[in-house]
């Protein structure tokens, strides 16, 4: 899989036909299967792909499609008054982005890992939310740490400036890292972040309930942080990781703007995140257009060797 960049300039938002919606709403849902059919039929009649959790604590979803469908879409949720608020992180887009449409049912619609009785609830515990600017700003109060609150193979495409990213492979790891580093973080003016903001609803309130009480969230996330017209993504360094075929989306557009991955074989600069030719392995690696044309698109000599004794012709051509 290859990063490419998605700009979210005038430009290309006139030349759009379709549109990515980036979105998520924490409200109670007393019959999720019943919310899932009805939301399954709407998404079919318009056409969209995308994957969309539904849950009793509420809804999480991107999706993409034709302006005009995501239009109604969203005219739709906002008719809802269990919905009416919800806020669309909105890119503009040439086509679908998603092969599919996905919609699951699930127990939360973001797993932090906790027992139902420990499980936060953003509605009644979160952090402080933050706007662009007031984030801005903050990032750069000496008493303040940052906190990635992605997984380890989102922050190494791109971060904020100064931000601790822990070394982690999945949401639900991050009760148990806080508590480990919970000594370095007393006294601080605790921010989080995260891609479009669901995650953090429920990080910056479990710190909170550890008690932290200077806590922090970036409103939106990474991607309104990006289309902010006032700091366009200032002090953003990289790409931002996305799920979907796109991979990687810009967000700094500003002087500040620097890519921080590195290619995996040779060191210099690359955001091209490609899966290891092994299929047993399929990693994520950063890979620079040279070194996939001498070496093959692999991890490492391992995967390449392995690659070779079984024959693997296809897997061993750059």
């Amino acid at each position: 899989m290859e990063a490419t960049l998605s700009q979210n300039t005038s430009e290309s938002a006139q030349a759009a036909l379709f549109e990515v919606l980036l979105y998520y709403h924490y409200f109670r849902l007393a019959d999720p299967e019943a919310y899932f059919r009805v939301h399954h039929d709407l998404c079919e009649r318009l056409a969209l792909r995308g994957r969309i959790l539904i849950g009793h604590e509420g809804l999480n979803g991107t999706v993409s499609g034709p302006i005009e469908a995501t239009t109604t879409y969203r005219r739709i949720l906002h008719a809802d008054p269990r919905t009416r608020s919800m806020a669309f992180k909105i890119d503009p887009s040439d086509d679908h982005v998603f092969p599919k449409l996905s919609i699951k049912l699930r127990p939360e619609i973001v797993t932090l890992g906790l027992s139902p009785e420990e499980d936060i609830d953003p509605n009644e515990l979160t952090g402080q939310r933050l706007e662009p600017a007031q984030w801005a700003e903050a990032m750069h109060d000496p008493n303040a740490v940052i906190i990635d609150g992605r997984n380890r193979y989102e922050s190494e495409l791109g971060h904020f400036r100064g931000a601790i990213c822990p070394d982690i492979e999945n949401f639900r790891d991050f009760p148990q890292w806080l508590r480990e580093h919970a000594d370095d973080l007393r006294g601080k003016k605790v921010l989080t972040y995260c891609t479009g903001g669901i995650r953090c609803e429920k990080l910056s309130g479990f710190l909170r309930r550890e008690g932290f009480d200077d806590v922090y969230q970036l409103h939106g996330g990474i991607i309104r942080y990006g289309h902010d017209p006032e700091v366009r993504g200032r002090d953003f360094d990289g790409l931002c990781y996305v799920f979907d075929q796109r991979v990687a989306v810009e967000v700094n557009h500003t002087e500040t703007r620097r890519i921080v991955s590195r290619c995996r074989h040779c060191d210099e600069p690359s955001a091209r995140y490609r899966n290891c030719a092994w299929a047993p392995c399929n990693d994520q690696v950063f890979l620079c257009e040279s070194c996939e044309e001498s070496f093959g698109r692999f991890c490492g000599e391992a995967c390449r060797e392995k690659a070779a004794r079984a024959g693997n012709e296809e897997a061993l051509s750059p």
